[in-house]
């Protein structure tokens, strides 16, 4: 990669990361009053996450097999309400009994 392209795609990621931020600024100056765009934008963070962590945790421990017995842990844990170190510790020790298991 040559330096002159270095700084044409850097220049790209600034002005892309820039407008991402700047522009819902500029275009929402009031409040937003509707109650349904309002619960919308509060779901954006936890859908984000989601996204993000679901397909990692998929390919966490190099076997599908011992990732799905570590989410279904995790899942039911977290549906018992654990707290997130209890969920994430009984997920861990599933996959990695699991691991040990299957060999």
């Amino acid at each position: 990669m040559k330096l002159g392209n270095f700084w044409m795609y850097l220049l790209v990621m600034f002005g892309v990361t820039y407008l991402i931020r700047v522009v819902p600024f500029v275009v929402f100056r009031k409040k937003i009053e509707n109650k349904y765009v309002r619960s919308f934008l509060a779901y954006i963070p936890y859908t984000v996450l989601g996204a993000m962590t679901f397909p990692a945790a998929l390919y966490a421990t190099g076997s599908l097999g011992t990732a799905i017995v570590g989410l279904a842990v995790a899942f039911v844990a977290a549906y018992q309400g654990k707290s997130l170190f209890t969920v994430a510790v009984c997920a861990s020790a599933a996959a990695f009994l699991t691991g040990l298991v299957l060999g």
